[in-house]
């Protein structure tokens, strides 16, 4: 039994949470599309963190490590940091999809 049309949950899906995550947004995602409240405290978190001396520092060094590296907006490459702290180019999915810290 569907309990709606549009319903994913795991019972009426028959997915596992894995499976069902994969395709669509994260639980924290679609927690903060439903949280207006929730979503604009995040928001002015978010911003005040981003605006720290430190983020600002760490964000131009890896633009200026990007475009050292010849990394174009567009192109689909990330600069990636390497075990022993030297940098890479690399695809962005596979940079990104790295220690994601998986359940």
């Amino acid at each position: 039994m569907k309990c709606s049309s549009s319903c994913k949950c795991k019972s009426c899906s028959g997915k596992s949470k894995s499976a069902r995550s994969s395709q669509g947004k994260s639980d924290s995602a679609r927690y903060y599309q439903e949280a207006p409240e929730s979503r604009e405290k995040k928001k002015a978190y978010d911003t005040k963190y981003h605006a720290t001396p430190e983020r600002i520092k760490y964000r131009t060094e890896l633009n200026k490590k990007n475009r050292e590296m010849g990394s174009k907006k567009g192109d689909g490459k990330d600069v990636s940091h390497t075990k022993n702290g030297g940098f890479v180019l690399e695809n962005q999915s596979k940079n990104r999809a790295r220690n994601r810290g998986k359940k």
